[in-house]
């Protein structure tokens, strides 16, 4: 590890444990004084709104080390049209994006806090290299497997925002130096997104965590999800050659009642939807999964980020611990968010910091160097932040307050 690196985990706090007016304990990760660390003006990203040319939107990079260098696979938007609107339903102001077909742009890093593009390298779907998906590809995750590197993302099948609602599909690629990437194919049994397969195989078990709708006809986009984590039983080719083994892809969709991980509903913060976040992370005393849930935030727990108001609906951070030889065993899960929306780049924007979406931290990839916890996450549908926390004292609190029934 270089020695600029280094200096990512010098600048990064080590999280805090906060005692809330209700007497809950919470925990905090930090948030790095130079947040966000990637801005659309950065890679000259521009969108219009009502007219007025504005910064496009890079955001939710799945990250790994290559190289001694951090590399990020974060979604880029341009040239989309931005139109807002009332949700009625959840009594607030929401936003639709017409022509937001977004495209994979590598990036690397020497330090993690400043970065530049990867040799120019682009992901893309406009239906030239393959037929399987057109309207954009999504949220890659960076599963480091044996001499290779898995790109997992979602393939869209139809343009975002449309009324169906059913259009994303797990798309699978491959690299060894992120220069030369080989499309595979993607998962076309069933609409999902969110696919994270584990690092390695446990007991000799190859795993995915999932994200399904509890419903998956309803055309609801605030329809409740779970978690899931399934067996590939074909290990590996499973996710390389997909098309191949359809009937186990087919097989875990009609299954899907009986790998249920966990359920959005329980926890006010998760109450209209939950979904896998980075790689699962795997430590002395279990798998550690860092996970997004969507829903109010409360009055008291805002109080605790300097927040004076609740956030009606709100993307936050949440952290499990997994068994280490049995993942579908869970020891602990947070009752409370371990990081939400607190800084104007992450909550409603201002002059300096517009959002595109409104209350949103994502998190998609995760490192730990010398004992750090670094997550990078989206921030507003609009940047990259850089979090993190001293990996001990995360797994701390999740062993004394979060033990899970």
């Amino acid at each position: 590890m270089t020695s600029q690196l280094y200096s990512l985990i010098e600048k990064l706090g080590d999280g805090k444990v906060v005692k809330l007016d209700s007497g809950e304990v919470i925990f905090i990760i930090d948030s790095f004084e130079e947040n966000p660390v990637v801005k659309p003006q950065d890679l000259g990203l521009t969108c219009y709104e009502n007219g007025k040319l504005m910064p496009g939107a890079v955001f939710n990079g799945g990250t790994e080390i290559f190289n001694d260098k951090i590399v990020l696979t974060p979604r880029c938007h341009q040239g989309y049209q931005k139109i807002s609107f009332f949700d009625k339903k959840l009594g607030i102001h929401r936003y639709h994006m017409e022509d937001y077909v977004s495209e994979v742009w590598p990036l690397v890093s020497n330090d993690g806090i400043h970065f530049k593009r990867l040799q120019d390298m682009v992901i893309c779907s406009n239906g030239k290299e393959h037929g399987d998906f057109r309207y954009g590809i999504e949220d890659i995750r960076i599963i480091k497997h044996k001499k290779r590197h898995l790109l997992i993302g979602c393939g869209k099948i139809e343009p975002p925002f449309s009324a169906s609602n059913h259009g994303d599909r797990t798309a699978i690629y491959s690299t060894k130096d992120f220069v030369n990437i080989k499309y595979h194919c993607i998962v076309k049994s069933f609409d999902s997104r969110n696919a994270v397969p584990f690092p390695e195989p446990v007991d000799c078990k190859h795993y995915v965590l999932l994200r399904f709708y509890n419903d998956v006809h309803s055309k609801s986009r605030n329809g409740r999800t779970t978690i899931n984590l399934v067996h590939l039983e074909a290990g590996i080719e499973q996710l390389l050659e997909p098309f191949k083994h359809m009937v186990l892809w087919q097989k875990i969709y009609e299954q899907r009642s009986q790998s249920v991980l966990f359920k959005s509903g329980q926890y006010n913060h998760e109450n209209v939807k939950i979904a896998p976040g980075t790689q699962p992370i795997k430590t002395d005393r279990g798998w550690l999964l860092i996970y997004h849930g969507v829903g109010e935030i409360k009055k008291n727990l805002c109080k605790a980020y300097g927040l004076s108001k609740r956030i009606k609906k709100s993307y936050s951070i949440c952290a499990a611990l997994l068994d280490l030889y049995d993942p579908r065993k869970v020891i602990c899960r947070t009752t409370n968010p371990i990081y939400i929306p607190s800084n104007p780049y992450e909550l409603y924007g201002n002059d300096q910091y517009p959002v595109d979406e409104p209350a949103v931290v994502f998190p998609v990839g995760a490192l730990v160097l010398k004992n750090k916890l670094i997550i990078y996450a989206g921030a507003g549908d609009k940047y990259i932040i850089v979090l993190g926390c001293n990996l001990d004292y995360l797994i701390d609190y999740l062993w004394k307050y979060c033990k899970y029934n």
